[in-house]
């Protein structure tokens, strides 16, 4: 058992490290594409070599970044194979339909117009590079949707049914895939990506600014990439709300961490400035925080877009207690009632097994029925105690306020360097918001971590929710084996940052000197 758990906790931290790498590529790719596919259709309407400049400079940084992320982005994909088949065999025939759709479609339109994109320049019309460059963005997005869409479903798995002669799920309806768990989230992760973007080339043209360099080049620019930034960030921020409600309606109890919520009320408070209380557990008396600011109601607005309405704490959705609509208490599934209906749906499918096996057809029936009415569950069954289904609560309230924290920052960051960057030469010589504006960069960053934290630290224990805990996931391969790559990759993903980094900032350095705008 403990060379279980080691084996488990190895690979959930290599698969943990392989998707913070990832996913420091991705939005930068979601949103600088689009930036430049903006700048070459101004430079075709324009026909000012400024804008064809420009197109050329961000267009270089986004293809350095693009081909780390999708060294980063394959190994990812295998490691479902290599460290987790136990998982990729029990929904594999689902979860592999929008990954295969990924590498066909999205995948051939990045790489097929992408080469137009680089090297077509003089090669082909005008139009047609243009509308290469735009294939590419677009491919990058639907890219990110077949993703997400398949990370969506591990959130809230639907579309599918368990098939008990092959032990494993078989999808019924492929257009289930698009929850609105699905759609919030695709959207909320290409919008933020345009949010980054826009950061990104407002840092790098600042640093321009702070070099006194190509200045005009740079206002164009930071212009450019604020409206873009802005508007990403205000989109991002729309469907953020849209998950919150999704959250609260298929995942409340990852709701409940992000607010470290134990004891829900109707017209619930949102917090936030807080500092948890580390003794803290579900079943017993201690306050939730030590201290705390909270705002009225918000978080019944936030989840339910009703002020009166009720959100249920953790300890609630443990003991399975909840509030309907008319401010009646009911009583929903409480967690000691799925394990144990969940260890029915196991027994259930081992006695459906042996009937197969032995060609008993009403005892087929009988188990089938009994599994199908507890199916919902069947994951509970590989829990002691109710407490190991509760997620890491402390990580995921802290990510949570770091996202938000973040995010009103950059609202008021994108308001200002727009509004400094209109006003004549005034930001060519704002040296605090410089250096401000380069300081910001990995910090927005480290908001768009802090988001997928939240996602992914939130729905533990669970790789697919409620049916399959990390623990029944795994690969049955020596804990020795899932060590010694997850420091391999952690090195070689560290050296593909150090270098995508060095070669974007000998890039700027460079092209800094020449002169990009006349």
């Amino acid at each position: 058992m403990e060379n279980l758990t080691s084996v488990v906790d190895w690979s959930r931290l290599q698969f943990a490290i392989t998707a913070i790498y990832h996913w420091l590529f991705v939005p930068l790719t979601l949103g600088l594409s689009v930036i430049v596919a903006i700048m070459e259709s101004l430079y075709l309407k324009t026909k000012s070599e400024n804008w064809l400049r420009a197109t050329k400079f961000w267009m270089t940084l986004f293809g350095i970044n693009f081909a780390i992320g999708v060294a980063t982005g394959l190994i990812l994909e295998f490691e479902f194979g290599t460290n987790w088949s136990n998982y990729s065999w029990f929904v594999g025939d689902i979860f592999g339909a929008p990954l295969a759709i990924e590498g066909i479609v999205a995948f051939f339109m990045e790489a097929t117009f992408g080469a137009v994109m680089f090297f077509g320049w003089n090669k082909v019309s005008p139009k047609f590079h243009l509308a290469s460059t735009w294939l590419t963005a677009i491919g990058a997005s639907i890219s990110a949707l077949w993703i997400l869409v398949a990370n969506a479903w591990m959130q809230y798995p639907v579309g599918m049914e368990f098939d008990p002669a092959q032990m494993r799920n078989v999808m019924d309806d492929f257009w289930a895939l698009f929850s609105g768990i699905a759609v919030n989230k695709f959207f909320h992760a290409v919008f933020s990506g345009w949010a980054l973007a826009g950061v990104f080339v407002i840092g790098v043209s600042c640093y321009m600014l702070w070099k006194k360099r190509n200045q005009e080049f740079a206002l164009m620019s930071i212009k450019t990439g604020g409206w873009f930034g802005l508007i990403g960030l205000l989109l991002t921020m729309y469907t953020g709300d849209g998950s919150a409600v999704q959250v609260a309606r298929h995942q409340p109890m990852k709701l409940a961490a992000m607010e470290g919520l134990y004891h829900g009320h109707v017209g619930q408070s949102l917090t936030g400035v807080a500092l948890l209380n580390p003794d803290k557990e579900w079943n017993n008396d201690e306050d939730e925080y030590l201290f705390e600011v909270s705002i009225p109601y918000g978080l019944s607005i936030l989840a339910n877009h009703d002020m009166n309405s009720f959100v249920p704490g953790i300890t609630d959705i443990v003991n399975g207690f909840s509030i309907n609509a008319d401010g009646d208490t009911i009583n929903t599934v409480s967690y000691a009632e799925r394990i144990e209906r969940g260890k029915l749906a196991q027994k259930a499918l081992g006695e459906y097994d042996a009937a197969r096996k032995a060609g008993n057809t009403s005892a087929m029936e009988i188990a089938e029925k009994t599994l199908r009415e507890n199916y919902p569950f069947f994951g509970y069954a590989y829990f002691k105690d109710v407490k190991e289904a509760i997620p890491p609560v402390g990580l995921t309230f802290t990510m949570f306020r770091i996202m938000v924290i973040l995010g009103s920052y950059f609202l008021l960051f994108f308001v200002v360097a727009l509004f400094l960057a209109y006003k004549k030469d005034i930001l060519k010589h704002a040296r605090w918001f410089q250096i401000v504006a380069m300081v910001s960069v990995p910090f927005m960053w480290l908001c768009s971590e802090a988001g997928w934290a939240v996602a992914e630290v939130g729905r533990q224990p669970w790789t697919i929710q409620d049916l399959l805990p990390t623990c029944a996931a795994i690969s049955q391969i020596p804990v020795s084996s899932v060590v010694l790559t997850f420091w391999m990759f952690a090195a070689v993903f560290t050296i593909l940052l150090v270098a995508e980094v060095s070669i974007m900032c000998r890039f700027v350095e460079k092209k800094s000197k020449e002169e990009l705008y006349k």
